[in-house]
Parts: structure tokens; C-alpha cells; sequence
């Protein structure tokens, strides 16, 4: 199922007679028009007919067909909630006026179980013993509440289905949707015979829902269920893209109130620890209370700094990018049930860690590998932007948040920059001046190219182990962009390409920088693998070069050695020969007497 501005899902539905002489459940997923699909979304449910054998399948197909027929075909105008109660109500009552006035259906009636898949939620419509189930993650959730009696024998006894009283209250919730949750709508031939672990087991194989609905329905029959048995398994695929009016209209809606305190409970998060505090929000860590206390981190505008409408801005640019990119290396943004939040506040998933500015001023400098690592998985990030048409425009060390087990995650995109919105080209360039490119100095409102120097800052501060660039820019001053200080005067033990390619991606004139955080990726990945991740052996400085002074001493005195040396030999040379050498040299002959 794939219609623009709806979620991409794919379903199965098995039903089995099983041990009973006929099938009184009745399940079916709705196939409307590509106009109606793209208005109202999808439409899956389940019924297990009660009251007799034709009763109650009439009841269950009654049901079913008259709530998806009322669905597409009632007013827009109707709000979501008014509109279920008003499709399942006119149901109820025909089911309950035929079991009074027809004696072949007397007493008739039947469960109803349905999901409606609209842009990025799931709307749940309930009554009976039927059940829904949803598996996000590991672990499925029971969304429905079984509408039987308590005490032994009456768990099968129902005091909520749809015929049984002239009105019908129903269970109504709302759900916002993941990519890859997996719904299970069931009657209770399934879940009445297999136990919460083999259900789970079965969900969490990932096979297609024409496979699990299978096998869900043949190990219930396996196990000796004796009522009819029925599985309709809902994968959600994709959704589609936030729209920015719509959040806007939501997130306006709250008030901008004072900070909370630790120990206060805001709409079931209770607030347990101030993790930071800056001049535009203040962060929170919470036990989600109405999520199995799940901690989270909820994020609380300052009301005394900016504007109203710059923090609304603010808020909206993080929830739309929350709803359109999904990375494993940028910070998520939940969203919450319609009708929790009463207040301007966001909630992000707690991801345990610190950030790259923390342990930069702990850790003893980074090594090469280790440092390009990092560098890496933060391009990533950025990328994962970018390919969406966003720019970050505050990409710092603060933002960089790294995981124990070695991931990564760029957060706060409260500032980014969304081309395809309109700007008010009179407010400030916002950013954190010495990671701001010197184009936005001048006016420009951030682009690739601006991240891509703020990348590069973030990177060299990481290698530098702390030191700038171009040195530390104050706020409201203009910086002059000169030279930067190379990389190897803070690190002489690191190789020089890598210097060069961090020049680069610091560079003063866009042009001269990496096109995007993919090429840079790329240049520090090959300047690994070919320029190595040592520098080659120096050669020992002769002593010229260490001590000049030592150096000319040693040369005076082999000098003077050497002039010792060549006295000596000739004094020698000059002396006459002694008597004895001349009566043994055979060369020298005596001028006496010969005889």
C-alpha cells in the first residue's frame, strides 16, 4: 500500500475455521480509492462474531464492511475521534435492532478490533476481547484492554461488544508511527491458546506478515485452540514527511512557560536530573511514566532570551527534521501522543555518552586512527543532513555527542536551515562564531560549503586537542581570516596530508574547500590508506645542526691533532742519521779508508 502522504505498509490476513463447524470471525483490510486513500489513510480490522453461527458472522461482516464504508464516506470535518465513535456506532446499532426483530440473528452480536494508518499515526478503535498487538523493536506491546468479566470461569463472558446495548462505548487511542513497526490484530482463538513468548517469537522473525499471520494461526490450531482463528499482521513500511504547517499549528498551540524544577512531573516525564543548562533551553533527564519509565532527555526553552516566535521556529525546524531524517549518527526527536504535551518542550531518546567538547578537555590527545574514526562518522552525520537539503549551522564539539561503545550522534538542530522555507532575512545569522565560515560574516545564511568549514573546525579542535584554527572568535566581533595555524605545530607527530586536507576544509574561500562532508570523507580516508598513519623515521640532526658551538670546538682540536701530528713527523724527517743506522742502511757508504 504506497499513496503519497500516507504511510507505506504492507498486510496479510489468515482466518482458519479451526475445530468449529463454521467461521464466525470476519477480518478484512480496506482497499479504498487512490482519492480516499490519500485523504484518510488505511483502514485494517477484526471481528469474532458472537450469538449463534449465522448471527454471528453477520454481525462480524456487518461490522467490518459498515465501519471501512462509513469511514471514507462520512465529513472531513469530523474530528477523528467523533468520526470512529459515529462509523462503529451506526454498526452497533443496526447489529443491535436486527437480534431483537430477526429470530435467526437473535441475540447477535460481535468483538471489533481496528487500526486506521493516517499520515504518521495509527488511530485504534476497540471493543471486546479481540487484541492488537505492536512490535517496535524487540519487545511487543498489548494495545487493547480484553472487555470480559474477572473470576474463574467468566473470561469468556463479555460486557462490551458491539449489538449488545442500544449504545456502545468504545476504547480510542492514538499511536504515532515508527518505520518498521509491526502490528498484530487477533481474535481470541490466537492469543487465548498461545502464550505472550511465542507470539513474540514468531513477530520477531521479520518474516513477510503473509508468513508470520501463517504461522500464528497453525501453531494456535497446533495447540489445540477450539474457537475460530484469525491473524491480520500490518508492517509499516515508511511514512511520510511531516508537513511544516501542520507542526507549526500544533507547536504554536503551547505556551511558553517558566522552567521546571527537578523532582516536577510535566505530562508523565518525571524530571529527575538537570543535565545542562545554557542561555536559549535547559535539559532534562525523565523517567517516561506512561513509558514503562523509559528515560529520555526533555529539552525546555529559556522564556527570557529570544523571541516567542524564534523558539516556536526553533521547535518546529527540530520536529520537522525529526520526522524526515532517520540516521543512526543524528540525534532523534520523538514524537509525542496528540493531547499529552501542554507546554513548548521536545523529547529526545537519553543517549548515555558525553560530548566531543567534554572529552576533549579530559583525554590525552587523539591518535590518527582513532581521530579519522571519529571524523568519519561525524561526515556521515552531516551528510545525513545535507541529503535532505539541511544545513546544521551549529556543528561544535557541544553538539557532538559520542557513545561508549563508539557511535556517535550530531545533535540540536534547532538553528539548522531549511532551504525550502521561507527566512526572514532580518534576523541574525545565528551559530557559534568561531566555528562560523567568513562568508556568514558577510551575510550569507549558511550552505554546504559553511558546514563543511565548521566540520573542519570541529576536526581540527579534536586533533589539536582543543586549540582553533583561526583562534577562539568572541561573539559579536568579525574575526579577520588569515592563515591558520598549521595542524602539526600543535602535532608534530601527525602526518602532514593530514594537515593539508584539514587546510582545506578550513579554507577562507568556499571554493577552495571540499564540496561536501562526503569528499571530505573521502580525502581522509584515502590520505589513511595511501600516506600511512606514521610519518617516515627522521634522520638524527648531525651536530652542526644540535650545537654549532660544540660542533667547532671538536673541529679545532682534531685541527690541532692533526697539526701535532704532522710537527712530529717532520722534526723527525730532519735529524741525521745515527751511526748504527748508517752501518745497517747499505745505502750510506763510509768515505774513510777502504781496504
Amino acid at each position: 500500500m504506497s499513496v503519497s502522504g500516507q504511510p507505506v505498509l504492507r498486510a496479510a490476513v489468515v482466518t482458519l475455521q479451526g475445530r468449529r463447524e463454521d467461521n464466525q470471525d470476519f477480518a478484512a483490510i480496506a482497499e479504498p480509492s487512490p482519492r480516499d486513500a490519500a485523504a484518510r489513510g488505511f483502514v485494517a480490522a477484526v471481528a469474532d462474531g458472537i450469538g449463534g453461527a449465522r448471527g454471528g458472522r453477520v454481525a462480524a461482516e456487518v461490522s467490518v464492511r459498515s465501519f471501512m464504508e462509513a469511514y471514507y464516506g462520512l465529513s472531513e470535518t469530523l474530528g477523528m475521534q467523533q468520526l470512529l465513535d459515529r462509523c462503529l456506532g451506526s454498526a452497533n446499532r443496526w447489529v443491535h435492532a436486527m437480534g431483537r426483530l430477526d429470530p435467526e440473528l437473535a441475540h447477535m452480536g460481535t468483538t471489533f478490533s481496528g487500526l486506521i494508518f493516517r499520515g504518521r499515526r495509527a488511530y485504534l478503535v476497540h471493543v471486546g476481547d479481540s487484541r492488537i498487538y505492536r512490535l517496535r523493536g524487540d519487545e511487543p506491546e498489548l494495545l487493547t484492554s480484553d472487555h470480559t468479566l474477572s473470576g474463574p470461569g467468566l473470561d469468556h463472558v463479555l460486557y462490551r461488544a458491539v449489538g449488545l446495548d442500544p449504545g456502545l462505548r468504545i476504547d480510542y487511542s492514538v499511536y504515532p508511527l515508527e518505520p518498521h513497526d509491526r502490528f498484530l490484530l487477533c481474535s481470541d482463538g490466537l492469543h487465548g491458546s498461545l502464550q505472550q513468548e511465542q507470539i513474540r517469537e514468531i513477530l520477531q522473525e521479520r518474516a513477510t506478515p503473509e508468513t508470520t499471520a501463517e504461522a500464528l494461526a497453525r501453531l494456535a490450531f497446533e495447540q489445540g485452540s477450539q474457537d475460530n482463528i484469525t491473524a491480520l499482521v500490518v508492517d509499516v513500511i515508511a511514512l511520510p514527511p511531516a508537513e511544516k504547517q501542520s507542526l507549526r499549528l500544533a507547536i504554536e498551540s503551547l505556551p511558553l512557560l517558566d522552567l521546571p524544577e527537578v523532582g516536577d512531573e510535566v505530562d508523565g516525564f518525571r524530571l529527575e536530573r538537570l543535565l545542562s543548562s545554557g542561555r536559549y533551553s535547559a535539559l532534562f533527564l525523565a523517567a517516561d511514566t506512561l513509558g514503562q519509565d523509559k528515560p529520555v532527555v526533555v529539552k525546555f526553552p529559556h522564556p527570557r532570551v529570544a523571541s516567542e516566535r524564534e523558539y516556536y521556529d526553533a521547535f518546529v525546524r527540530e520536529a520537522w527534521i525529526g520526522a524526515r531524517v532517520k540516521s543512526p549518527w543524528v540525534g532523534e526527536i520523538l514524537e509525542q501522543t496528540p493531547g499529552r504535551q501542554s507546554r513548548l518542550y521536545s523529547v529526545m531518546p537519553f543517549y548515555p555518552g558525553a560530548s566531543l567538547e567534554h572529552e576533549l578537555a579530559r583525554r590525552p590527545r587523539i591518535g590518527l586512527e582513532a581521530g579519522i574514526d571519529l571524523a568519519l562518522k561525524l561526515c556521515k552525520a552531516v551528510h545525513a543532513l545535507h541529503r535532505q537539503q539541511i544545513v546544521h549551522r551549529d556543528i561544535k564539539p557541544d553538539n557532538v555527542l559520542l557513545d561508549p561503545e563508539g557511535g556517535l550522534k550530531l545533535l540540536d538542530l534547532g538553528i539548522a536551515r531549511l532551504p525550502a522555507w521561507d527566512e526572514d532575512q532580518a534576523d541574525p545569522i545565528p551559530g557559534t562564531p568561531s566555528y562560523m565560515a567568513p562568508e556568514m560574516f558577510q551575510g550569507e545564511r549558511g550552505s554546504i560549503a559553511t558546514d563543511v568549514f565548521a566540520l573542519g573546525v570541529t576536526l581540527y579542535r579534536t586533533f589539536a586537542g582543543g586549540a582553533y584554527p583561526y583562534g577562539e572568535v568572541e561573539p559579536f566581533s568579525t574575526p579577520r581570516f588569515g592563515s591558520p595555524r598549521p595542524l602539526t605545530a600543535h602535532r608534530p607527530d601527525l602526518p602532514a596530508w593530514l594537515d593539508a586536507v584539514l587546510a582545506r576544509a578550513i579554507a577562507a574561500d568556499p571554493a577552495q574547500r571540499p564540496a561536501d562532508a562526503v569528499e571530505l570523507a573521502y580525502e581522509l580516508e584515502a590520505g589513511l590508506e595511501k600516506g600511512g598513519g606514521r610519518r617516515p623515521p627522521r634522520r638524527p640532526l648531525p651536530l652542526y645542526e644540535r650545537n654549532p658551538l660544540q660542533f667547532w670546538k671538536a673541529v679545532a682540536a682534531l685541527l690541532l691533532a692533526l697539526l701535532a701530528m704532522a710537527g712530529l713527523r717532520l722534526s723527525l724527517s730532519c735529524r741525521p742519521p745515527s751511526e748504527a743506522a748508517s752501518r745497517n742502511n747499505p745505502l750510506i757508504h763510509d768515505n774513510g779508508d777502504s781496504r
